[in-house]
C-alpha cells in the first residue's frame, strides 16, 4: 500500500452525544456535552510523531513545498526520525526539562518540527508572533524566562539581537534561514536515541506544553498556561466530533493547508490535531492573495481553517472580478439562490425545491465551483473561528458546495469550546459545547466556560484555573431550547447611550466587515445620544470601485467624502441596520483616509480592534459626529 492510499481510512460517524441542558425559570442556563474521546493517563505530546511511525510508518502526515513549486510528502516514519534528531540537539545545546523555548516564525514546517522537538525534549515552547515588535518580543521571552529563541529570518534575528541586553538569561538565538535545523541536527549526533526517549518519559499529561500570550486589547499580554492534557481533551474530541474532517470519507485523503498563524492558538490546536489524527498537513507562509491562491492550487486540501476575514475576501474578490466581466448581476442571483439553498438545508432541514435545484445546475460550473477552485478544488470542509461568521456568509458557502463549521474558544480555552455539530448545524450560533465541555450563562448574561481544557492559570500569577471552576470569559451569549450558543458581543464592548440603551456592535461591524469597500468598521456610542461608525476602506475593494467609475486618478483623501462612495456605504450601513432596532441603529459615519493596522497599534496581532486606542486617536473625527446633534 502507498503512503496516498493508506491515509484513505473511510470513518464510521460516532454515535450523537445530545446535550444535557439545565432550565431555569423557563430558560436554558446551562448545557454540558458528554466527552466522545478518553482522557490519557500518561504521555505527551511529544510522543505523537513516534506513536505514528510505530503505528503507520509509511502515512503521509505532513507535506513541504520544494523549491520548484510541488509538495514532496513526509512520512510518520520520517517525521519522527526528524523530530528526534532536533530533540536530540537541544538536549546537547544544554536545554533541560522545563525549559522555555521561543518561536518566532512565520506558518512553516520548521515551526512544527521544533515544536514537537522541544515537546520531545521535555520543553515548554513559547509562540512569538512573528509580525511582534522589539518590545512585544521582549516582554513574551522576557516574562516567559525563555533560555532560547528560534526565528525564521534575518529581520527576526535583529529583533530580538536589539533586545538582549535585556534577556541576560536568554543563551541562544537560532535562525531557521541560516541552517538552524542542521546545526542542531549537527550537535546532536553524539547524543543516544535513549536520553530522548527519557525526556519523553518524564512528561505527564498535566505537565506544562506550552505558554500563549493572549494578544490583548489592553495591557501587556498574559502567558496562558496550556498542558499536554489540555491539547489532549481539545483535539481528540474535535477529531471525534468533526468525524467528516479529520477522517476521509470519501476517496480524497483528509488534508489540510495551515496559513493562520501557528503563534495563535486556533491554527496551533490544528496543528497538533492533525498529527494526532495523521492528517496531512502542509504549512504556507503568505497570506498574500497570489501566493496563497497558488499554495492552495498546489496542495489540494480537503479542508480549511479560516478566519471570516479571509472567506470575506474570497467572496469579495469573485464578485469584483465577476463585475469586472459584465456579470456582477449574474453573481448576485448566484449568490443569492446560495445563500437560499444554504438556509434551506440547515435551518429546514429539508430537500430543495425545483426552483432552487436547477439555480444550483446553473451556477455550478458558473460560480460555485470557482469559488471552490480558488480554496484549493477539493474542499469539502471549513473550519471557521476568531471572530463570529455571520449568518449570511455561512449560507452562502453552505449553497456553494462547502460545509462550514463554525467555532467559539479563547487562548485559555486551548481554541474551541463550542463547535457545530455535524449533520446539525444552525446558522448564526456557534453551536454546542465541544464534547467533554459546560456553557452556563452568568445572571448579567456573560459566557462561562468548564472543561479539561481550560487553561491551568496565567505564567507567573499564582492562581490556578482549569478542574471544575468556571472560566469567566468576558463574551456575552445566549443559549437557545436546544442549547446553541450564539455570541452577541463582547461584555466591556457593550455600549450604553445616554439615553439607557444597551448596544452589543459586533453584529453590525460584522456585517458592515462583508461588505466589498469596508476594511475594518468600529461602531461606537457609548455615553452619546445615538450609535455612530468609523469605517475605513479596503485596498482592493475601493481599487475596483475606483476603475469601474473611472475615478482612478482621485486621492483617497478627497474620496473620503466623494458622494458616491458614500452613498454606496450608506445603503450598507442602511443593509446592517436592518438588524437592529432604530435606537441601535448607526446614525451617523465617518470614512477613514486610513485602515487600522497592528503597526499602528489599533489592532492585536489577531485583529481584534483595539477599541480604547482607536477611540483616542480617533477623537476628533468621532467628534465631529455628534457635534451638529
Amino acid at each position: 500500500m502507498t503512503a496516498e492510499s493508506s491515509l484513505v481510512r473511510v470513518a464510521k460517524a460516532p454515535k450523537p452525544v445530545e446535550p444535557v441542558k439545565t432550565v431555569i425559570e423557563g430558560r436554558v442556563r446551562e448545557v454540558w456535552v458528554p466527552p466522545l474521546a478518553p482522557v490519557p493517563v500518561h504521555g505527551s505530546l511529544g510522543d505523537i510523531p513516534f506513536d505514528n511511525a510505530r503505528e503507520a510508518p509509511r502515512d503521509a502526515v505532513l507535506a513541504r513545498k520544494e523549491r520548484d513549486g510541488t509538495w514532496r510528502d513526509v512520512t510518520a516514519a520520517e517525521f519522527a526520525g526528524e523530530v528526534l534528531a532536533v530533540a536530540k540537539g537541544l538536549i546537547a545545546e544544554g536545554l533541560r526539562p522545563g525549559d522555555r523555548l521561543a518561536i518566532m516564525a512565520r506558518t512553516t514546517y520548521e515551526w512544527t518540527l521544533l515544536d514537537f522537538a522541544g515537546w520531545a525534549a521535555g520543553l515548554i515552547t513559547v509562540p512569538v508572533y512573528p509580525t511582534s515588535s522589539a518590545i512585544q518580543a521582549r516582554w513574551i521571552i522576557q516574562d516567559s524566562g525563555a533560555v532560547a529563541c528560534a526565528v525564521e529570518d534575518t529581520a527576526q534575528a535583529r529583533i530580538i539581537s536589539s533586545e538582549r541586553a535585556n534577556l541576560p538569561w536568554l543563551r541562544h538565538l537560532w535562525e531557521f534561514d541560516t541552517g538552524a535545523v542542521a546545526r542542531l541536527v549537527k550537535a546532536g549526533e553524539h547524543v543516544p536515541d535513549e536520553v530522548v526517549a527519557a525526556r519523553r518519559a518524564g512528561c505527564a499529561p498535566e505537565s506544562v506544553a506550552t505558554l500563549i500570550y493572549t494578544s490583548g486589547t489592553t495591557g501587556q499580554p498574559k502567558g496562558c498556561v496550556l498542558t499536554h492534557a489540555n491539547f489532549f481533551a481539545e483535539v481528540d474530541n474535535s477529531v471525534e466530533l468533526l468525524h467528516p474532517v479529520f477522517k476521509s470519507v470519501s476517496k480524497d485523503p483528509a488534508s489540510t493547508l495551515l496559513f493562520l498563524p501557528l503563534s495563535h492558538v486556533f491554527g496551533r490546536m490544528v496543528a497538533v490535531g492533525c498529527m494526532r489524527a495523521r492528517v496531512k498537513l502542509g504549512h504556507a507562509p503568505s497570506i498574500s492573495s497570489e501566493d496563497l491562491l497558488s499554495d492552495l492550487a498546489g496542495f489540494r486540501p480537503t479542508f480549511l481553517l479560516a478566519i471570516p476575514y479571509v472567506l470575506e475576501k474570497v467572496y469579495n474578490t469573485a464578485r469584483a472580478t465577476a463585475e469586472k466581466m459584465g456579470r456582477a448581476s449574474s453573481f448576485d442571483r448566484a449568490a443569492r439562490i446560495a445563500r437560499s439553498l444554504g438556509e434551506v438545508a440547515v435551518v429546514e432541514g429539508k430537500r430543495p425545491g425545483l426552483g432552487l435545484r436547477l439555480g444550483r445546475a446553473l451556477y455550478e460550473p458558473l460560480v460555485y465551483r470557482r469559488i471552490r477552485a480558488a480554496l484549493g478544488g477539493r474542499v469539502r470542509y471549513i473550519l471557521s473561528g476568531g471572530s463570529p461568521l455571520g449568518r449570511r456568509l455561512a449560507a452562502f458557502y453552505t449553497g456553494a458546495g462547502v460545509e462550514v463549521f463554525e467555532g467559539y474558544g479563547l487562548t485559555e480555552t486551548t481554541a474551541a469550546a463550542t463547535v457545530t455539530p455535524p449533520l446539525r448545524p444552525r446558522l448564526g450560533t456557534v453551536g454546542w459545547p465541544l464534547p467533554g465541555t459546560a456553557v452556563r450563562i452568568a445572571d448579567d448574561g456573560e459566557v462561562l466556560l468548564r472543561g479539561p481544557h481550560v487553561f491551568a492559570g496565567y505564567w507567573n500569577s499564582g492562581v490556578a484555573v482549569g478542574g471544575e471552576q468556571w472560566l469567566s470569559t468576558g463574551d456575552i451569549g445566549e443559549l437557545d431550547a436546544d442549547g446553541y450558543l450564539t455570541i452577541t458581543g463582547r461584555k466591556k464592548d457593550v455600549i450604553i447611550t445616554s439615553g439607557g440603551k444597551n448596544v452589543a456592535p459586533a453584529p453590525l461591524e460584522d456585517w458592515l466587515r462583508a461588505h466589498p469597500l469596508v476594511g475594518q468598521c468600529i461602531v461606537v456610542g457609548d455615553n452619546r445620544p445615538y450609535v455612530t461608525a468609523l469605517i475605513t476602506l479596503e485596498p482592493e475593494g475601493l481599487q475596483h470601485w475606483r476603475q469601474m467609475r473611472k475615478k482612478t486618478a482621485v486621492p483617497i483623501r478627497e474620496l473620503v467624502d466623494d458622494e458616491e462612495l458614500r452613498a454606496d456605504l450608506q445603503r450598507a450601513v442602511d443593509d446592517a441596520n436592518r438588524l437592529v432596532s432604530r435606537a441601535e441603529s448607526i446614525r451617523r459615519f465617518a470614512v477613514l483616509a486610513g485602515d487600522f493596522t497592528e503597526e499602528r497599534g489599533h489592532l492585536t496581532p489577531s485583529l481584534k480592534l483595539k477599541r480604547g486606542v482607536i477611540a483616542r486617536d480617533y477623537a476628533r473625527e468621532i467628534e465631529a459626529l455628534y457635534r451638529s446633534s
